[in-house]
């Protein structure tokens, strides 16, 4: 099950646990059970997925922080033996909206988390009128 479907089944009421890197969004009715709206935050953690699902989750997480103007995103692959590292620099080395990236300074995860620093959309966009 990919990403999306599980997203998917999320929103549908299938799923009661969020994708990780999202939030549930907080009990609007008081009866105990999430709205079905997701937050999305400046934190991807990758823990529980396989790296074939990286490069599609990373492409959601990046365009959902994009539409939102976040400009720095920290993406927690754990340590282990960086198969998950390597799977998202390659995705942040390739994909345009990417202007630099680098390991995470120990307080904010180190060598088990990368900071990625996205364009701003807009400003570029107002910039180029």
């Amino acid at each position: 099950m990919g990403f999306l479907d599980r997203l998917r089944g999320f929103l549908a009421g299938g799923e009661r646990r969020a994708p990780r890197g999202r939030e549930r969004a907080p009990d609007d009715e008081g009866d105990g059970e999430p709205s079905g709206e997701i937050v999305v935050t400046d934190v991807l953690d990758l823990h529980g997925f396989f790296p074939e699902q990286i490069p599609e989750v990373m492409e959601e997480f990046l365009a959902g922080a994009e539409r939102l103007g976040i400009v720095e995103v920290r993406i927690i692959h754990g340590k282990g033996r960086s198969v998950l590292r390597r799977e998202v620099w390659d995705f942040l080395k390739r994909d345009p909206r990417v202007v630099r990236f680098g390991q995470a300074p120990p307080e904010r995860g180190g060598w088990g988390a990368t900071l990625a620093m996205l364009r701003r959309a807009e400003r570029e966009r107002e910039e180029t009128r």
